[in-house]
């Protein structure tokens, strides 16, 4: 839609304009995408279609301030920024309007007094929807000057009025976000002195700036996000306040990897040179979101601080980029990704989770391949026999080869940046390795049976049928008995 080219209040009122609350505009609109049989507004928020976004509608229906509760990295700011789709393009304004006064309903004395000179001649600005849309992060320096307002003393020098006049008020962040979407994120984080001075916006649409006796009928709708964390140990909500808040809407991570893998996948910045040269498999996007998920599960990751969808998103990309520098230091034009490149997984891994003491004991980059180890072992049944399985029948002792070539005392050292060439090799020197890959997966690509070789060196050792201890810059494989006798008393 263009700009409408009303620009009188007398032309606004011939039109048949008629004023709607902010709440009203969003149910409106939200009515009408539901009688479209979909709401489009959250276009991009995935894995909330049957719980989150149903009851953020129930909660705009009912014209409903709103918090969104949740640990970090489950999309609620994205969600309250999504919203400002419900609201119509454009509304008019009195022109030059500190607080965005509609012409037929002012708010501020100086659109009554600039309506009162002009009449139906007042000039008529138009607000488009984004810029409808206020977002404060709360901190514990944020004051009621920030949010509410105060006197300015160089208002009432330049205006030479007396303090008493309301006109050398400087408007907060709330007031000045009339009609609009306001946004508090982390609001545990903002002082209890300060959440009180909500009360009255949030019951009665009004404010109160120091001794000033002013009722304005503040029109907006509020959104607040939180996580449960914070509760204990950053700061609370004043009871007061969230009994004012009508609707609470609890977010979650994704149920299912397929969804997080989609989240990641819409998400992760990757360079369009990057996506030509790098063949990234579904088997490594599927471990990086394995990854997540063993450690939301881990005895040594904090739960109450959860494992942000951002650890999925900086891991992928960082994957690409450790094939990208492999294949560039070995001057290849194309390559596929590795298991070795997953060393490049550990520093978004170890940046994203917050671990408990046990996890502090072990360490940082400890857990961190420990996750990777337990995501290898749980998504390695889904491409090969399970080895626990073939243990209990003979018949079906697939790996028994590999095993016995490494149990006769061999060992190779598997790099993370050698060249394609040095890789094969290294892989092909296990007798029986690619017979079994075949025998699984006989329509991969020459890549793709390379990485499976490599995944399937991995697997074993995850179910401690091999022994696998890191060098420098990669790994080493060999016995797992002749590697027990050679442990160092630390080590062991």
């Amino acid at each position: 839609m263009n700009r409408p080219t009303i620009s009188t209040l007398g032309q606004l009122k011939a039109a048949g304009y008629q004023p709607l609350s902010i709440k009203e505009e969003l149910r409106k609109n939200l009515i009408q995408e539901l009688r479209k049989g979909k709401n489009d507004a959250f276009r991009g928020v995935i894995g909330y279609d049957k719980t989150v976004i149903p009851d953020l509608e129930r909660a705009i229906l009912s014209q409903h301030n709103i918090i969104l509760l949740g640990l970090r990295g489950q999309a609620k700011t994205r969600i309250a920024r999504l919203m400002v789709n419900l609201l119509d393009e454009y509304v008019p304004i009195v022109a030059g309007s500190e607080l965005n006064d509609d012409p037929l309903q002012p708010l501020s004395r100086f659109a009554y007094d600039v309506i009162a000179a002009k009449g139906d001649n007042t000039p008529i600005e138009w607000l488009h929807r984004n810029e409808r849309y206020t977002e404060k992060l709360a901190t514990p320096d944020v004051n009621i000057a920030d949010l509410i307002g105060d006197v300015d003393p160089i208002k009432a020098a330049n205006l030479r009025l007396p303090y008493s006049d309301e006109r050398v008020l400087h408007f907060g962040l709330i007031p000045r976000s009339h009609r609009c979407i306001f946004v508090i994120n982390e609001l545990p984080d903002l002082q209890a002195r300060i959440q009180v001075s909500l009360f009255n916006i949030l019951q009665e649409g009004d404010i109160q700036i120091r001794g000033f006796k002013l009722r304005l009928p503040l029109d907006l709708q509020f959104v607040f996000t939180a996580n449960p964390e914070d509760y204990t140990n950053r700061g609370s909500i004043v009871t007061p306040l969230k009994d004012r808040i009508e609707s609470q809407i609890l977010t979650h991570y994704p149920a299912t990897t397929a969804i997080s893998k989609q989240i990641t996948t819409q998400e992760a910045r990757l360079k369009e040179p990057q996506k030509e040269s790098i063949t990234i498999n579904d088997i490594s996007r599927d471990l990086i979101e394995q990854i997540a998920f063993e450690a939301r599960d881990s005895e040594f990751v904090d739960a109450k601080s959860g494992v942000s969808a951002r650890l999925t998103i900086s891991a992928l990309e960082n994957l690409a980029s450790a094939a990208e520098r492999r294949m560039l230091i070995n001057g290849e034009a194309k390559t596929h990704i590795r298991i070795g490149d997953f060393a490049g997984v550990i520093p978004a891994i170890t940046g994203k989770i917050e671990l408990v003491y046990e996890g502090e004991q072990e360490g940082a980059f400890v857990v961190a391949q420990n996750l990777l180890g337990k995501a290898i072992r749980a998504l390695f049944t889904e491409y090969f026999p399970n080895p626990e399985a073939s243990k209990r029948k003979k018949q079906t002792r697939v790996y028994q080869p590999i095993i016995d070539w490494f149990g006769a005392g061999h060992s190779i050292d598997l790099l993370n940046d050698i060249s394609k060439e040095n890789y094969q090799r290294t892989l092909t020197s296990v007798p029986n390795l690619i017979n079994i890959v075949e025998k699984y997966h006989a329509q991969a690509t020459a890549s793709e049976k390379l990485f499976l070789m490599e995944f399937l060196l991995h697997g074993l050792a995850e179910y401690s049928l091999l022994s696998k201890s890191l060098v420098q810059s990669g790994f080493n494989f060999g016995d797992l008995f002749a590697s027990m006798f050679d442990m160092t008393e630390d080590e062991n």
